[in-house]
């Protein structure tokens, strides 16, 4: 079998048949190095059948603007056109992701429908509609993670610290070798117009008011020439350079691997063939891999990843002790997407964010603890968060975006520290604490 069986989890108990496959294409969108589409044609040449992808383009998706839409179209283009080399037709369907596959699949003869494993709700949602509806064999594949995230672990957990041995003694296992996709050999029955990107970015109906940002390509080709950069140009050194958010020491492979146009498995094999055992390529892996995977355990098994109720029983606790305390400072929304507050860092950062549609990592947490801070409440200050997270960053409504906000305001993955007001026990950031980390002056010029 090409791929791990584990990998591979049935949505319904109905057995699939000599029909046509088709690939819903969600979460991992690309053509190689995807565990998902690989099982989709293994199963489709078992069968002798045709197999097509489909991709689902929902409306106004988690808050998500023409920014989000423009590159993952576009990425969803060179996909069609890769596809097309391959005898593989893309099918885009318009609408409820849910209600527009299953009109689809109901149309025709389908033996199998194979689709990506995600962990936010809406997604799962999406696939429990799909798979009590449909009268076909539905399972999923998790390409995302390299450990399955079900394989991984069967509950939440409490940490990296708790999930990164679980995850090691797997890794032997799931970190593979690709094999490639072949040319298919049973065409797809009816015919399917051409990937029209000029139409399809002219039609898109979201919010226009965050445009595209320049100077970043979307797609496989730029995720791979953007992953050669960073082995050749900054890996030797990520370790030391990682946290300077001046230091231009980061992969910046985020809006890349949330798209799923980069396999976080793909990364993992080439930096793992360089300066083996090195701190910088163990730090790198860590964050990879078990930090990475640890946010898809947290969203999966924890259905108020984005919420207060999803706080450990401490931070809980912790925020209930700490609901009346005095803010120094309040602000509202408005004035936190604007960048005015008396903070230049935190305005700096967020200037960034509007602009280059992504941020520093280390300046990420400092930036939502401080939200937490100058909020009238934990649940606001969540909210603020989330949405300009989701609304500017290119890899928003992502698990690590969730929980990282959550780490930051509810100690999620974390432990308890020293009292104080307003954080009460959560881990404390200041402006000080910046400065003796990078030059705070020089970002702040950089980001006037």
């Amino acid at each position: 079998m090409t791929v791990h069986p584990s990998r591979i989890y049935a949505l319904n108990h109905i057995q699939e048949h000599p029909a046509p496959v088709i690939y819903w294409m969600s979460r991992d969108q690309r053509v190689n190095d995807n565990w998902a589409l690989l099982h989709a044609q293994e199963r489709a040449l078992a069968l002798g059948v045709p197999l097509a992808v489909v991709f689902t383009l929902a409306p106004a998706f988690l808050g998500a603007t023409l920014r989000h839409y423009g590159f993952m179209v576009r990425g969803v283009a060179q996909v069609a056109a890769d596809l097309a080399r391959l005898a593989i037709p893309l099918i885009l369907l318009r609408g409820n992701p849910a209600e527009e596959l299953c009109r689809f699949v109901l149309g025709r003869p389908v033996g199998l429908l194979v689709t990506d494993f995600d962990p936010l709700r809406i997604k799962r949602r999406w696939r429990e509609q799909v798979a009590g509806q449909l009268p076909v064999a539905c399972v999923e594949v998790d390409a995302h993670n390299i450990v399955p995230c079900r394989v991984a672990s069967g509950k939440q957990e409490f940490g990296a610290y708790t999930i990164r041995p679980k995850i090691r003694r797997l890794l032997p296992d799931f970190l593979d070798e690709f094999p490639s996709l072949k040319i298919h050999p049973f065409p797809w029955p009816e015919p399917v117009p051409p990937f029209d990107l000029q139409r399809e970015l002219a039609g898109i109906a979201v919010d226009h008011a965050v445009g595209e940002v320049t100077g970043m390509l979307p797609g496989e080709v730029a995720a791979r020439e953007k992953l050669g950069e960073f082995i050749a140009d900054r890996l030797d050194d990520y370790n030391e350079r990682r946290n300077d958010p001046c230091a231009d020491g980061q992969s910046g492979l985020s809006p890349w691997l949330h798209f799923g146009q980069l396999s976080a498995q793909r990364v993992a094999l080439e930096v793992g063939r360089e300066l083996l055992f090195s701190p910088s390529v163990e730090a790198f892996l860590e964050e990879l891999i078990i930090r990475r995977e640890l946010s898809d355990n947290f969203c999966h098994y924890n259905d108020s990843y984005d919420m207060v109720a999803g706080f450990p029983a401490w931070g809980a606790k912790n925020v209930a002790e700490h609901r009346h305390d005095r803010r120094e400072y309040l602000y509202d929304a408005a004035t936190f997407d604007r960048g005015e507050t008396h903070d230049p860092l935190w305005n700096a950062a967020q200037r960034q964010m509007v602009r280059d549609g992504t941020m520093h990592g280390y300046l990420r947490m400092y930036w939502a603890k401080k939200i937490l801070e100058w909020s009238p409440t934990v649940a606001e200050a969540m909210a603020v968060a989330i949405g300009l997270n989701d609304r500017y960053q290119l890899d928003g409504r992502d698990p690590n975006g969730y929980a990282g906000i959550a780490w930051c305001m509810g100690g999620v993955h974390d432990r308890a520290w020293g009292e104080r007001p307003v954080f009460g026990k959560v881990r404390y950031m200041n402006y000080n604490g910046c400065k003796r980390k990078f030059d705070v002056a020089e970002y702040i010029r950089r980001n006037g």
